[in-house]
């Protein structure tokens, strides 16, 4: 059985409410439920969050949400508290969803577990998808990631990794879609770890796991997924859907 979780705050500072933003007809957050609901491996989809509104929003469209605590320093410590609220298994998979991309690929949750039935003592995996718009490669709202010859993550940086000395070096950029499968028992150590110095200066939670000599699989998957930062990206993402 794997659950998928939708971390969901309301406040935001520079797009407040943005889970119950329109889009099309339908509220983000119940886009993205939508999304996930078609991976045929998920089972269960919850919305995590803590706000009432977005918890009625949820519950509206028939979705299922749970309330967690405003402490939570970060998604992730959002989807670990879900997993114990619904007393999961240590060797559940449960797979953690951006809330703000509505219109991401089904198939990519189903790419990002299988590495698990692979290699049974894998922790925890997360998707990139190759850069193919050139913008992205410095632009510090896109994060990249580079790994090793295993699939490993090496660093995640919202700043152009690797950055080529000679600039006539042909190399491949990698982006990373922000989207997390672990099992239930390395959530729970991943809560303990207080915060790292890389998360802390780069404000990106999965270098927690790194700093701590910890392994993330990296997942190339062929589909991207546009996400939802301010009011104006939506006029974009409706253009796709329509």
């Amino acid at each position: 059985m794997t659950i998928a979780v939708i971390p969901s705050r309301y406040g935001s500072s520079r797009f407040e409410g943005k889970p119950l933003a329109m889009i099309c007809g339908k509220s983000m957050i119940q886009r993205v439920v939508e999304q996930t609901q078609k991976s045929a491996a998920v089972t269960r989809t919850i919305v995590a969050t803590d706000d009432r509104r977005i918890l009625d929003a949820v519950e509206a469209f028939g979705g299922e949400a749970v309330i967690t605590s405003k402490a939570c320093r970060s998604g992730t410590d959002r989807v670990a508290e879900t997993a114990n609220i619904l007393n999961l298994s240590d060797n559940e998979i449960v797979v953690n969803i951006q809330g703000d991309q509505p219109i991401f690929n089904p198939l990519t949750i189903d790419e990002m577990i299988l590495p698990f039935r692979q290699d049974p003592t894998l922790l925890m995996s997360t998707l990139a998808f190759k850069i193919k718009d050139k913008r992205e490669i410095t632009d510090p709202k896109d994060v990249k990631v580079t790994f090793d010859k295993n699939g490993f993550a090496m660093y995640f940086s919202r700043a152009q990794i690797p950055y080529p000395r000679d600039k006539e070096t042909n190399v491949d950029f990698y982006k990373h879609l922000g989207f997390y499968a672990y099992k239930k028992s390395f959530l729970n150590k991943i809560v303990t770890l207080p915060t790292g110095t890389w998360e802390n200066i780069e404000k990106l939670e999965q270098l927690r796991v790194l700093e701590f000599g910890y392994q993330i699989q990296v997942v190339i998957t062929a589909y991207d997924s546009p996400e939802i930062d301010l009011p104006e990206d939506i006029e974009r993402i409706e253009l796709r859907l329509k």
